[in-house]
């Protein structure tokens, strides 16, 4: 239960209209007072990208630090400490998180500089990924709770991209420089699809992060026409039950967002704080009582393979309305792996809350949980 536990959280960090956690970048005027070509400060959430000059960007990551970002040739800045400082491009990069290493993959840049990786080869579904493992170009450095730092060491990473900020002072003493890419607060809509504009200046790739961004919004303003004449608005619910504790995404993070961007009620919007956030169970029994639509973050390979299956692991359950009368829905084990496809997790998402407006809409990234699973085929015929 422990390690499904473990699993269920990971997968559910996985899991990202502005808020006041989310402003906008601010865009400099050119003398004749038209907008630069490339804005010299973004504030993206939590994070912050400042281009000071043409050989020298200045990033905030997810724990507040300043990381200072030179190209490969250039004199090592004096101003700052060594392991401040990252060569950029970058080349050779490790990196925990699933939605890390999806945004990479959005970049481009996944199969020429990902070398290092926090999950075995058998729990990946990216192909670059699998083929990367079996040639040795990418290697397992151990479970994110347990990095085997000598291997980390042999694989020599330029950068490691880690939700963890206790391991750097571990990656100091390696000379390792390291961006935290979580935040105490989740990640807003906003946030979530502009998170490519920070992670882009470490690889030259701010064009690639622009186009990923305009496809996201090309996909949210396609969501808002779809839904906007919906007459219905459906109570929705994301999170679990798990042994000892509750766990939810908050009204402010990118889900609770969609939700009301998609016409739709989010049981949870008025919790705020981290992704995967802890609740009650009352309060996680009291929203299910007239929610039309829940969202698990147990995939089929974790249990939920049927409404039934859910009620055994999570008898306090058995009773919400979803389970009941409403309908289950279950991410897919490749959707955790997924974010470089993001406009089209947010559409599949909309077409759940409103199939109405998505006539013939096939899951991609999601399941429908039965009622109850079906029986052995020998079990049929006696």
């Amino acid at each position: 239960m422990k390690k499904t536990l473990v699993i269920g959280l990971v997968a559910c960090c996985l899991l990202a209209l502005l808020t006041a956690g989310c402003r906008q970048e601010n865009t400099p005027k050119t003398a004749s007072g038209d907008e630069a070509e490339r804005p010299a400060f973004l504030q993206i959430g939590e994070f912050a990208v400042h281009r000071i000059s043409p050989t020298r960007t200045e990033v905030r990551d997810g724990a507040g630090r300043t990381l200072v970002l030179v190209p490969r040739d250039a004199p090592m800045p004096t101003d700052c400490p060594p392991n401040q400082v990252v060569r950029v491009p970058v080349q050779r990069i490790v990196a925990y998180g699933f939605f890390d290493i999806a945004v990479l993959r959005a970049l481009g840049v996944l199969e020429d500089s990902l070398v290092g990786v926090t999950t075995p080869k058998n729990r990946w579904y990216i192909p670059e990924i699998v083929r990367g493992m079996q040639t040795g170009k990418i290697s397992y450095v151990g479970d994110a709770a347990a990095i085997d730092y000598e291997r980390l060491k042999q694989v020599e990473p330029e950068l490691v991209l880690t939700w963890d900020p206790s391991i750097i002072p571990l990656l100091d003493d390696l000379k390792i420089p390291a961006a935290v890419t979580t935040t105490p607060t989740a990640m807003c809509l906003n946030a979530r699809m502009r998170f490519v504009q920070f992670l882009a200046p470490f690889f030259h790739k701010e064009k690639e992060a622009d186009a990923f961004f305009a496809r996201i919004d090309s996909a949210l303003s396609e969501i808002r026409a779809r839904t906007a004449a919906a007459t219905y608005e459906p109570k929705v619910m994301w999170g679990d039950i798990y042994e000892k504790r509750v766990m939810v995404e908050p009204g402010n993070a990118w889900v609770g967002e969609l939700v009301g961007l998609a016409q739709s009620a989010y049981q949870f919007k008025d919790v705020f704080g981290t992704s995967c956030i802890e609740i009650t169970v009352e309060r996680f029994l009291y929203s299910g009582k007239d929610a039309d639509i829940f969202f698990t973050y147990r995939s089929p390979d974790m249990g939920a393979t049927s409404k039934a299956a859910l009620a055994r692991m999570n008898p306090l359950i058995k009773d919400i309305k979803p389970l009941r009368h409403g309908k289950v829905y279950a991410p897919l084990p490749h959707y955790s792996q997924s974010a470089d496809k993001l406009d089209d997790i947010l559409l599949e998402i909309s077409a759940i809350l409103h199939p109405e407006a998505y006539p013939n809409y096939r899951l991609r990234y999601f399941t429908e949980l039965p009622d109850a699973d079906p029986q052995p085929q020998e079990e049929k015929s006696l």
